[in-house]
C-alpha cells in the first residue's frame, strides 16, 4: 500500500514505515502529524485517485529528527576576462518524518 501526499509543497510517494526528509516543518522531536492532502492511494492493486484529493484519506507520520540541514550547494558564478567571480553557498533545513499509517 503506498500514497502519493502532499506535504509542505512536494509530493511524495509514501509507504508505511518508510522514513524521508521534508522541508523544514514546525514540529519538534517526537511529535505526531497528519497529512490530509492526499491525491492517490493504491491498495493492492485498487487505485483512488482524487479529484484534485481524497476527502476521506489521511497520512499520520512522526518526526524522527528535528532540524537538519542538508549538504552544502555551491553556487559559482564567472564572467571570463572581467574580474568577476562570485561565490556563494547554500544548505536547506530539513525535518525527518517516520510515515506511520495510511487510511483511506
Amino acid at each position: 500500500m503506498f500514497a502519493i501526499v502532499n506535504i509542505a509543497g512536494q509530493q511524495f510517494k509514501v509507504e508505511e514505515g518508510q522514513e524521508i526528509f521534508v522541508h523544514q516543518l514546525e514540529a519538534a522531536e517526537g511529535d505526531s502529524l497528519s497529512f490530509d492532502q492526499v491525491l492517490l492511494i493504491d491498495q493492492d492493486g485498487q487505485v483512488s485517485v482524487g479529484t484534485p484529493l481524497l476527502n476521506t484519506a489521511r497520512v499520520n507520520a512522526t518526526v524522527v529528527l528535528g532540524h537538519v540541514k542538508g549538504d552544502k550547494v555551491i553556487i559559482f558564478k564567472k564572467k571570463r576576462r572581467k574580474g568577476y567571480r562570485l561565490k556563494k553557498g547554500h544548505r536547506q533545513h530539513f525535518t525527518k518524518i517516520k510515515i506511520d499509517s495510511i487510511t483511506a
